[in-house]
């Protein structure tokens, strides 16, 4: 890190973002929270704003916040000159829908693709990763899934690696599944887990980016998906499974891990997909942003606009996520597509 790089906590310094801005004299700012702050934000003469959107769009659905996302997120952005998505069907269909300029951007990679020695996928381990404690993530569901697997393969190991949660350890109890499932506790490198799996689980109800999903891709590992199809990294080595049924979930785990020739395929696939997600070309990527937004490039979207996904793909996954939508909860079932996308169901 070059010796002018200098961190600044608010909360240690008892200022808040406006003072500091003007303190430090910040040229750009990258902002990725989602209140109220960016209409002021938006209007700053000094400082120019690159808002990073780090949710979904279905995340706002899910957690209830419809008025939130239509007051805070979707009216306030359409007034703002900058704007990064981390997801292709939000920035390419449902942004340009909604009347606002934005730029498709991908997250860091966090293992450099050549160092990784990817899994053998010998064994016969099941891998989740990520917060057990957050409802959107779902692990009941995969945890479920493994009643139905150990009754055809004893020998499979689940890790989830996660602080332990209270709730899941009683379901596991209950299942009679203590021997097979096993939380590590929270852990910064997950590289031991990664490196010895053979398929990971993936069931979150909403995920921007999933940056789990792209650490078991590079490492070779397969995934099951549930619906998640609207991610950036949603195609290679994975299966999309479009219900919540931990039986359906059991069957594709089941099919991977007794057939070595479409296990190692599909792990393949999964890390080859990988090659072009690239730290170097991020870096340049937001590098060539920086430059023009400090610049005032009036030509910024021409110019770093990459269009990833067709109009027809885009409205393909949306009628999934309204079809999943209506299944995981009846209220929505007489909200229309055009509903949907517009969000005026809110």
């Amino acid at each position: 890190m070059p010796n002018n790089i200098k961190r600044i906590s608010l909360k240690e310094q008892k200022i808040d973002l406006f003072e500091a801005l003007e303190k430090e004299k910040i040229d750009i700012l990258i902002y990725n929270y989602e209140d109220r702050s960016i209409e002021k934000l938006s209007k700053l003469n000094k400082t120019k704003v690159i808002f990073y959107n780090h949710s979904s769009f279905l995340y706002w659905i899910y957690q209830r916040h419809l008025y939130n996302f239509k007051d805070t997120v979707y009216n306030l952005y359409r007034n703002c000159k900058y704007v990064i998505s981390i997801i292709p069907v939000e920035n390419d269909y449902l942004f340009k829908k909604w009347g606002i300029n934005s730029i498709l951007m991908d997250n860091p990679v966090t293992f450099d693709y050549n160092s990784v020695v990817p899994s053998d996928l010998s064994s016969k381990n099941i891998i989740m990763i990520g917060r057990g404690n957050d409802p959107v993530k779902r692990y009941n569901l995969g945890i479920k899934a493994m009643e139905y697997i150990v009754k055809e393969i004893p020998e499979c190991q689940m890790k989830i690696v996660s602080s332990k949660n209270i709730y899941l350890q009683k379901l596991i109890a209950n299942l009679n599944l203590k021997e097979n499932i096993k939380f590590t506790g929270y852990q910064e490198n997950v590289e031991i887990y990664l490196k010895n799996a053979s398929l990971h689980i993936l069931p979150s109800l909403s995920e921007s980016y999933s940056q789990v999903l792209g650490e078991a891709k590079i490492f070779g590992i397969p995934s099951i998906l549930c619906g998640l199809d609207h991610l950036t990294l949603a195609k290679g080595g994975t299966i999309i499974i479009y219900d919540d049924n931990p039986h359906t979930l059991s069957k594709e785990a089941i099919k991977i891990l007794k057939n070595d020739e479409y296990r190692k395929k599909l792990g393949r696939q999964a890390r080859e997909s990988m090659k072009k997600n690239n730290n170097k070309l991020i870096a340049e990527r937001w590098i060539k942003l920086l430059r023009l937004v400090y610049k005032g490039d009036e030509k910024i979207y021409q110019k770093l606009t990459t269009d990833k996904i067709k109009d027809e793909e885009a409205e393909k996954i949306l009628n999934n996520q309204l079809k999943l939508l209506q299944l995981r909860n009846p209220r929505f079932k007489h909200v229309t597509f055009e509903n949907f996308i517009y969000y005026s169901f809110s």
